[in-house]
Order: structure tokens, then sequence, then C-alpha cells
């Protein structure tokens, strides 16, 4: 099992949920259009992943469910929608590449984390893998031998 990063300093927000009910095969880093309230709302730290999904559609990717929670102060002339669809921005050859594996190998696209790179909202997306049942109880049993094993440490 591959080992997981830290998450840098920058993140906005994280999506745990989507590590725990997938393998992540392989990330990618996409770029979010965006509108001015939502960004606001994103410096805010008002933004929840976890039930959002990347879909493909006539060839592009869209990200659905990402919440972002208007700001009261933000736009008075123009009604917010907290759930629209976003549209990420990747390279072509990524996107083809994508398409490929969502299609045909039977992955999905996952959106991992949320954060800035110089200024720029990025979308960090991963190609997953479904975990069953008794993957998930492996996952829980080595996270809390991983937890025994700092307590140990930690204390003798």
């Amino acid at each position: 099992m591959a080992k997981q990063k830290k998450t840098p300093p920058n993140t906005i927000a994280s999506n745990k949920k989507a590590r725990f009910d997938y393998f992540i095969e392989e990330e990618f880093e996409a770029g979010i259009a965006l509108e001015g309230w939502e960004v606001k709302s994103m410096r805010a730290g008002r933004v929840q992943l976890k039930e959002s999904y990347v879909i493909i559609d006539n060839g592009e990717l869209y990200l659905y469910g990402a919440h972002l929670t208007p700001l009261a102060t933000t736009s008075t002339h123009k009604t917010a929608d907290p759930v629209r669809k976003r549209k990420l921005l990747l390279k072509r050859y990524e996107i083809s590449r994508l398409i490929g594996q969502v299609e045909r190998a039977g992955y999905t696209l996952a959106p991992l984390s949320l954060y800035w790179v110089r200024g720029r909202a990025k979308l960090k997306i991963g190609l997953a893998k479904g975990k069953k049942q008794h993957d998930k109880r492996a996952s829980i049993k080595e996270r809390d031998w991983k937890r025994d094993q700092q307590r140990v440490l930690k204390g003798g």
C-alpha cells in the first residue's frame, strides 16, 4: 500500500472518506474554474468535499457535489449556488488518459484535496478502484495498530 503524504499547510479541504472507500492508484492535479464569491469562501475555509465526485461529460471533467458556502458579504447582485458543477482544468492528454481508464478499466475519479498553489485553487483527484468491505476492515485494523504503536513508543 502506498505511503500517505502529509497534507501541505496551504490545504483548504481534504476528503478523508475517499482514501477509506477507494484504493488510490494515481493522483492528478487539476485547476478549477471558479467564480469570485467561490474564491472568497475558499479563502475563508468554507468548503466541504465529503460528498463530492468527479464526472466525465463530453470529454470534460466536472466536480459535482462540492459544497462552497457563500459568505453573506460577497455577492449582492448574484444568487450563489453552493453545489453547482465546476469545470476541472487538465491537459488534453491527461483527460483522454483518464477517460480511457474510467470507461475501460472500471476506475472512478475521486476528489482528494483542495489547496492553493501560487494563489490558484487546485484540486487533487485520484484515479481510484473501490474497496470491498473486508478491505475497509483491514484499513481500520492497520490504522488502529499504527495508533497503538505510537502510544507504546510515546509512553515507553
